[in-house]
């Protein structure tokens, strides 16, 4: 363009440039993440799904965690009532949240119903299931026949020992699970929780949530991962990360061994990705983790215990195919 340069522009071009560098290189104002999700996750060398992640009313708190953690996606666990705000969540972030189960309470009557619109909505998996019945009493049956219906996999919390003085126990009856995973052989089961980990180890004697000490070979979980195609390994919580932990000797064979069945979860529920706020809900018994991010802390094992190849397996592709989460 033509015409007099005033006084504000005689500045020339290339020092112009060099000046705005240099304020990009010093500003302090707050770098934003991009909503997209990201291919690969600075901290962990490969993209990383958190499949055990509970929707948190707080939109703004779901990515705080998720980028915290240093994840790049998290497949949510929520009710049918949040399916709103859900939806309003993955709009706002993009790519971040592909893919939710749905939490019901199989004892009411509308179960059907509620499972079904759920999945016409786009919920790719049934649970977490979290009540006081038997693991296959006649309302976990009525359940698992819907899921099969739905060809939907269900995501069971297995506790034999109570938390708390009044907390009571939830799925119970674990031992003898395999009648239901013969009863029904096209339904993909996740386990999840106390007794399905602490059943890694041979001789559990439902006597403690969280049993420390050498894995002693052949627990019912280990052989059924192996013996049941149907059944499949949720590494979440305390419980997850004890199993992962409480024998060095026992951990990188056990992931090499059912490298198809296990996938990645936090169930963290500290607020920052980071430990901050109350890890594991105040659990007594999760004690060890109190200040520290789940997430991190059984990515950090993961890590340790794969090669780059079984890892990315174990928190990116094995539950993308589990359930169905869209590329």
């Amino acid at each position: 363009m033509g015409g007099r340069k005033g006084p504000g522009m005689s500045v020339t071009r290339r020092r112009f440039i060099e000046s705005m560098a240099a304020l990009t290189a010093t500003s302090t104002f707050p770098k934003r993440l991009p909503a997209q999700a990201k291919s690969v996750s600075p901290s962990w060398g490969s993209p990383v799904v958190d499949c055990h992640f509970h929707f948190r009313k707080n939109l703004a708190s779901n990515v705080a965690h998720v980028d915290g953690s240093g994840c790049t996606q998290a497949f949510v666990l929520t009710k049918y009532a949040d399916i709103d705000q859900l939806k309003l969540l993955q709009t706002r972030y993009p790519g971040r949240f592909p893919g939710w189960a749905v939490s019901v309470d199989i004892t009411q009557p509308d179960t059907e119903d509620l499972l079904t619109k759920a999945v016409g909505d786009g919920a790719t998996c049934v649970g977490e299931i979290k009540t006081h019945e038997y693991a296959d009493s006649g309302y976990m049956r009525r359940a698992f026949a819907i899921c099969r219906e739905l060809k939907v996999p269900i995501l069971l919390h297995f506790q034999e020992v109570a938390h708390t003085p009044n907390e009571g126990i939830f799925n119970s009856g674990f031992a003898h699970f395999d009648r239901v995973l013969r009863a029904y052989p096209t339904v993909n089961f996740v386990g999840h929780c106390d007794a399905f980990w602490a059943n890694v180890s041979d001789g559990y004697a439902n006597d403690v949530d969280y049993p420390t000490g050498p894995i002693k070979r052949g627990g019912i979980t280990d052989k059924w991962l192996s013996d049941y195609p149907n059944l499949y390994g949720d590494l979440s919580a305390n419980s997850g990360n004890n199993a992962l932990t409480r024998d060095p000797t026992f951990t990188a064979d056990f992931l090499s061994r059912h490298k198809d069945k296990l996938h990645f979860g936090s169930d963290c529920s500290c607020t920052d990705g980071r430990g901050g706020g109350i890890s594991q809900n105040g659990n007594p018994g999760a004690s060890r983790l109190a200040g520290k991010c789940v997430a991190r802390e059984t990515l950090t094992v993961l890590k340790a215990n794969t090669t780059p190849a079984l890892f990315h397996q174990l928190v990116w592709s094995n539950a993308r195919r589990l359930y169905s989460i869209p590329s």
